[in-house]
């Protein structure tokens, strides 16, 4: 009589599923992101709302939280509702700034459903055109000569291009001068007027730069070469095994999602991808345009968190 009754229950929870995503959605979608606007996650969140909203029929309307690397958005949508009218463009700083903190108030990956990956994109370690330096071998040598002389910007305490290089640091067993700005472009400034020696940057805004003559890049943290730079090796290549780092930008909804309607934004999200506009405005930002499971962005984002922790435990480092 039980597992009857079970049984029942699950049949009639499973086409409430079914009728929820049937009609969904029944009202405008609200699409948060963590970052000061026309920055790189809101450009990907607004040129994704635009695109699936046309097959969705109701609005997207991208709002942003800026705070704490996405932390204050993120919480947001956490505590949401679960119908799928609240959803959250994110990047890799969301696994990245949680490692580092001791007080986001909630769980990286369990309190979300994860949907799909937009656009995947490595980091370049740069230099100044006039750099001594050639070379992240030589970068490495300077660094084991003179530990903490050398050193690099980032976005902020916390924020990738800081983790990225500290990760780097920590493989290598080197030690270099943290210097944060208050985003990627002050820190791009401060390279290109001499302040800092070197930089992680997001491909998106150093490319131009590097194919311009501005700066020159040691190394690309993706496990491949990059396309848009085929000359410059990879940071494995360049001598530290196995190195990858991966930036990504992607949408999520609150945990407990109704698997219909996760299936829905995620065949959204592919069909926006293969638009061919949409797609040329994501490679043109230094992006690679390519969908993932849910299951392969919630792999992803664990993986990642696993990480940065690592790091945080091994380094010693934390921003609270």
């Amino acid at each position: 009589m039980i597992r009857t009754l079970v049984a029942a229950v699950a049949v009639l929870a499973g086409l409430a599923g079914a009728a929820q995503a049937q009609n969904y959605p029944v009202r405008p979608i609200k699409v948060m992101q963590g970052f000061p606007p026309g920055g790189n996650v809101d450009i990907i969140a607004r040129l994704l709302a635009n695109e699936m909203e046309k097959s969705l029929g109701q609005p997207m309307v991208v709002e942003a939280k800026p705070g704490l690397a996405g932390a204050l958005a993120a919480e947001t949508i956490a505590r949401s509702e679960p119908d799928g009218h609240s959803l959250l463009v994110l990047p890799s700083a969301h696994p990245a700034y949680a490692a580092l903190s001791k007080n986001v108030r909630f769980k990286v990956v369990d309190d979300f459903t994860w949907i799909s990956v937009a656009s995947f994109y490595p980091f370049m370690i740069a230099v100044k055109a006039d750099s001594r330096i050639q070379s992240l071998k030589q970068l490495l040598d300077e660094a084991r000569a003179k530990p903490g002389d050398l050193k690099y910007g980032s976005a902020g305490v916390g924020s990738i291009l800081h983790t990225t290089v500290e990760l780097i640091a920590n493989q290598t067993k080197t030690r270099f001068l943290h210097v944060p700005y208050r985003g990627e472009a002050p820190a791009l400034t401060a390279l290109l007027t001499g302040e800092i020696d070197f930089i992680a940057s997001t491909t998106g805004p150093i490319g131009p730069r590097i194919k311009s003559g501005e700066f020159r890049a040691l190394a690309v943290t993706s496990k491949a070469r990059w396309l848009d730079f085929p000359n410059v090796p990879t940071v494995h290549e360049a001598g530290i095994p196995n190195f990858e780092v991966i930036s990504w930008t992607g949408m999520a909804g609150p945990a407990n999602l109704p698997k219909p309607v996760v299936d829905r934004l995620n065949a959204e999200v592919r069909k926006a991808l293969a638009v061919p506009a949409l797609k040329s405005r994501l490679q043109a930002m230094g992006g690679d345009p390519r969908a993932t499971t849910p299951e392969e962005m919630k792999a992803l984002v664990s993986s990642q968190f696993e990480t940065w922790k690592k790091l945080a435990t091994e380094a010693n480092l934390s921003i609270n």
